[in-house]
């Protein structure tokens, strides 16, 4: 699709564009600046003519975004900015990895070879969308550069994402919720962390989406004048303290007031730190910047009585990412609580731009060691790869915690770990044969067994024996992607040896019955002991921990009655089976009514979605589309390391058949209430009852209805009606059903 511009009108827009990247990027306007980045502006530009984007406008307005959201919004100076111009040319264009080194050096060339994706053909096994990440880590624990400039070049996609069908906005969604935005916040790159969230937020659950931020705006709307009653005094009193700072009102981010509406069941009504305001104090140089903002602090808590379990205090102890702040909430005006947040325009700097600002300030303040702590622990993890890409991909995101939690060794070093570690991670992260050898620990001096799950502020010291070896099954002991890694190369030898015989079991059983090893087979042995992967298949045959006795049985099992379950539903309509080799094309949405032929579908029981819900299919080996809700879990992992396999699904009418869903309720106990619940529920036509259950403590009740209803909407209409009632509380669906 072609820009309708004229060819003059697009030399302009495109010298409008560049001339503007400059005017943005103060570094870009030294000589020698100025001459490398134009050098590469005009090796992309005529590497890219005559080439336009789904959108309509030409692919170079696509490097030139890139390289204004690098330099702007990033930080970064004139040789991020040239490889950002030129970070598709050895992918989409004829220039090689040597070209680009004889033009513009190795170090540009090596940040635009980190950014280009893997050619040639994958194993079939493998996920391509995990390979490729796996190169982009290699180049970017050398320079990282090559992750900010990839994180730029997937905002401005997120930003333009409107121009691609359905099944690739998934996938691209999928893939930034999963991967590229805790990966930002890794890097302490909030402002575009937040805005990648909302837009995966935006495109995987449109619907959604727009009623949080019409709320969140109405509500802005409503509380200004309590935001400007709240901020009047603060004004007053740090301006009599002689401050120069700045006060900024904060919105909410969209996709964290959803997580914390599902989180918690409630409604963006119910979410009391929406009101939100920043202080941006000017360092005086004569005072520390950490008692400026307790001082500010103490101005604010003369005025309004603070939250006492909502103070965080990252300014004596950053965040492992290096951010610091302040971060309190108060009661204000109308009985409304307001979050605040003080940091200096240092800590605001780095807070925005992460990374990219901790150079500028190396030798103000040398807290940002953590990062580069992880920056080697991502080193030693592609030093020991895995063969397997996925599951690399899942130790990868071990390490991209959200939240963090303070431990001290008995000497009084704080160290960082992830939320859920364990005193066998701590041991570890110390030294790996430290772990090797734990056999229990002193948490503040009191005897714990290894698997005690740690909290923030313990002191923890590792007990050991020589005696002691390391054990497969702490597996399942630890949490971080450093202790899972040297337990897996402790094991690695005899896995293989495991596995091995494993698939040699396998392959004598089906040499017997005068069949050979394939994808079906292995689906079927996969769910019939609930395994995911083949190799742990085999690992546990070779094991012994489970047998092959009922092969006969587990090879003529129907998909549905292991692994997956129907919750009464039954799609009906058409009996004709789909054939084997009639491939599913996964450019056009699956429409799902009554008429829908069940052979071709399944639910996906650990999320169990009705029709109303946003769904999306994925296609397994079998040509069958197992159904998930987009926000499950499982879902968003298929969506970052199988995009090529899924497909945008939809629900239209369905009268005939029925779905579980349950329904949970609180509420005061007292006589007839559960008579009353239960009229309703009979009255409605559309609904019918499975069971209730309800127990009482002290005058409050809570119960669980498992209902069939035909779509969300119905269920929607009996959850209002049950509202209405006097002494009910909260009305809420459990939206991931576990089977029973």
């Amino acid at each position: 699709m072609k820009n309708p511009l004229s060819d003059i009108e697009e030399k302009e827009l495109i010298r409008k564009e560049f001339d503007e990247l400059i005017s943005v990027c103060p570094k870009c306007r030294t000589e020698d600046g100025l001459k490398l980045v134009n050098k590469a502006f005009e090796l992309a530009r005529d590497a890219h003519k005559g080439v336009y984007r789904k959108s309509g406008e030409p692919y170079i307005m696509h490097p030139l975004a890139v390289a204004r959201i690098v330099a702007k919004e990033l930080g970064l100076g004139s040789t991020g900015v040239a490889a950002s111009l030129l970070h598709d040319v050895i992918e989409d264009t004829d220039y090689t990895y040597e070209d680009l080194e004889a033009i513009f050096g190795i170090k540009v060339a090596s940040i635009v070879e980190g950014l280009t994706k893997l050619a040639g053909v994958f194993d079939k096994n493998q996920s391509s969308q995990a390979e490729n990440f796996r190169k982009l880590l290699l180049t970017m624990v050398e320079d990282v550069r090559v992750i900010i400039i990839k994180l730029a070049d997937r905002l401005h996609n997120m930003r333009t994402l409107d121009s691609m069908p359905e099944h690739k906005r998934l996938k691209i969604s999928g893939e930034t919720l999963f991967i590229y935005a805790p990966l930002a916040h890794r890097l302490g790159l909030y402002a575009l962390k937040t805005e990648l969230e909302d837009l995966s937020l935006k495109y995987e659950h449109p619907t959604i989406y727009q009623d949080i931020s019409d709320k969140i705006e109405t509500k802005e709307s409503k509380n200004k004048e309590i935001l400007e009653n709240f901020v009047a005094p603060i004004e007053t009193s740090l301006k009599n303290a002689g401050l120069d700072f700045e006060l900024i009102s904060r919105p909410k981010s969209i996709y964290s007031t959803w997580i914390k509406m599902q989180k918690k069941n409630i409604e963006v009504d119910e979410i009391y730190d929406v009101l939100a305001i920043r202080i941006v104090f000017k360092n005086d140089k004569l005072t520390p910047e950490k008692t400026q903002c307790w001082n500010i602090y103490s101005l604010i808590t003369d005025l309004y009585k603070p939250k006492p379990d909502r103070l965080r205090d990252w300014v004596s102890t950053p965040k492992a990412n290096g951010y610091e702040a302040l971060h309190a909430t108060v009661m204000g005006p109308a009985g409304k609580w307001v979050e605040i947040q003080i940091r200096s325009e240092r800590m605001d700097e780095i807070a925005e731009r992460g990374f990219a600002a901790h150079h500028k300030y190396k030798g103000v303040n040398e807290k940002e060691s953590e990062l580069d702590n992880w920056l080697q622990r991502i080193r030693d993890m592609l030093e020991n790869p895995v063969s397997d890409s996925l599951e690399f991909l899942d130790d990868f995101k071990l390490n991209l915690f959200a939240s963090e939690i303070m431990i001290f060794t008995p000497k009084g070093r704080v160290i960082i770990m992830p939320k859920g570690a364990t005193a066998l991670d701590f041991a570890f992260d110390i030294h790996t044969h430290l772990g090797y050898k734990c056999i229990g620990a002193k948490v503040n001096y009191k005897l714990v067994p290894a698997s005690y799950e740690l909290r923030s502020g313990d002191q923890v010291e590792i007990l050991t024996a020589e005696k002691q070896e390391p054990k497969y099954e702490w597996i399942d002991i630890v949490t971080t992607a450093k202790a899972k890694t040297a337990i897996k190369d402790a094991f690695k030898k005899e896995r293989k040896e495991f596995i091995a015989i494993g698939e040699k079991m396998v392959e004598d059983a089906l040499n017997k019955r005068k069949l050979t090893t394939n994808n079906r087979i292995l689906n079927k042995l996969l769910r019939h002991f609930q395994i995911e992967k083949k190799d742990e298949l085999y690992f546990q045959l070779g094991k012994e921990s489970i047998a092959l006795k009922d092969l006969d049985k587990i090879l003529i099992e129907k998909t549905s009655k292991k692994w997956i379950k129907y919750w009464g539903l039954s799609f009906g309509g058409k009996k004709d089976k789909q054939p084997a080799d009639n491939k599913i094309d996964k450019g056009k949405p699956i429409v799902l009514n009554d008429e829908t032929d069940q052979a071709s579908f399944i639910i996906a029981t650990c999320c169990n979605p009705i029709p109303g819900d946003d769904v999306v299919g994925y296609v397994d080996n079998e040509e069958k589309v197992v159904l998930h809700s987009r926000k499950c879990p499982v879902a968003i992992k298929l969506m970052s390391s199988q995009g090529h396999q899924l497909v945008s699904a939809q629900w239209t009418t369905h009268k005939l058949f029925s779905f579980l869903a349950i329904v949970n309720i609180t509420g005061i106990d007292q006589v007839g209430i559960v008579n009353k619940m239960t009229k309703i529920i009979a009255d409605d036509s559309k609904i019918n009852m499975r069971s209730i259950n309800v127990e009482s403590h002290d005058g409050i009740f809570e119960g669980s209805l498992y209902l069939y209803t035909h779509s969300v909407e119905d269920l929607n209409n009996l959850i209002y009606k049950l509202m209405k009632l006097k002494g009910i509380h909260t009305v809420t669906r459990q939206e991931r059903i576990q089977p029973k």
